[in-house]
């Protein structure tokens, strides 16, 4: 839990990784700067996601920015609009799709 921030470089971020409230908030006492918060869409290692309603619940209990994460595909990426984020990340989106949609932050 334990972070020895004073002593980082100024470039460097504090990124931590979250998938519920408790979580977003050790993250926070840890000086994370952005937070991954997932999974939000199904993905093909579980069948537990947030979706978009929980995933905005979520993102309302913090000032932090938030990425998304987890089985964001070409089908559900417009959805990515509607949240308030900062950015998103998917490993298969990027390497399945030859035309990437944009993202609006």
């Amino acid at each position: 839990m334990n972070i020895n921030i004073p002593n980082r470089r100024k470039k460097f971020l504090v990124i931590g990784s979250a998938h519920s409230v408790k979580e977003i908030k050790i993250k926070e006492k840890q000086g994370a700067e952005m937070i991954f918060l997932s999974p939000l869409f199904k993905t093909q290692k579980s069948n537990q996601f947030l979706d978009t309603i929980k995933f905005k619940l979520l993102t309302l209990n913090t000032n932090k920015k938030i990425i998304a994460l987890g089985g964001i595909n070409r089908k559900n990426v417009n959805k990515l609009n509607i949240l308030n984020l900062h950015g998103f990340a998917g490993i298969s989106y990027f390497q399945n799709n030859d035309k990437i949609k944009s993202f609006k932050r």
